[in-house]
């Protein structure tokens, strides 16, 4: 497997691991904005645009899937046994389909909004979740942004493939207000929703 592959695509800021890290689109990354819970942003995300990172390269179709670990067949509630599995498609959307999995855990005193995660063994990168949506009437998160210290990572996800204009536009205003510089972001193909039965 690549090393696009194993680090694949969605929030995981382990460039330092990877390749030589971009640019730096923050120089004053803030503190995440609010608390987050951790059922509520269990589940499937879709990456609607990222910085572009030397193990993500070219990456379509990024999906980031989190869930509970399971322990002796069951689910365990405990926030150190995050489940993450990392997908996408290598060049395009017609490319070579790859998937990771990794593990995740809450940094203790961040009331769920900075984790820790790994794909490599005991190397672990930062992920804080700088805002995200209200929770849906179905308990979800809609939409968040995630970064980590440095300023060279960046990712906006949504819980919808192909996001609305008017979220787009949210999210671009918001990424902007949190200090990144827009001119870096790169928009992820996705596959286009199915046209509803008649």
């Amino acid at each position: 497997m690549t090393a696009t592959a194993l680090a694949l695509a969605a929030p995981i800021a382990l460039g330092a691991c990877v390749g030589s890290p971009g640019p730096v689109g923050n120089v004053a990354v803030p503190e995440p904005a609010k608390p987050v819970e951790l059922n509520a942003y269990l589940g499937k995300w879709y990456e609607y645009a990222r910085y572009e990172a030397p193990f993500q390269e070219g990456c379509e179709g990024v999906t980031a899937d989190y869930s509970l670990k399971e322990t002796d067949g069951r689910e365990t509630s405990s926030a150190s046994n995050i489940r993450v599995v990392n997908s996408c498609f290598e060049g395009s959307l017609s490319g070579k389909f790859s998937q990771a999995t990794g593990r995740a855990r809450i940094v203790e005193g961040s009331d769920g909004a900075k984790l820790k995660v790994s794909f490599f063994g005991p190397f672990f990168g930062d992920y804080w979740v700088l805002d995200r949506s209200e929770p849906s009437a179905d308990g979800q998160y809609e939409w968040s942004i995630v970064g980590e210290p440095s300023g060279r990572y960046l990712w906006m996800l949504t819980r919808e493939a192909v996001p609305s204009e008017e979220r787009r536009t949210m999210l671009e205003t918001r990424v902007r207000e949190l200090g990144y510089d827009w001119d870096l972001v790169r928009v992820t193909k996705q596959p286009a929703p199915p046209e509803p039965a008649p």
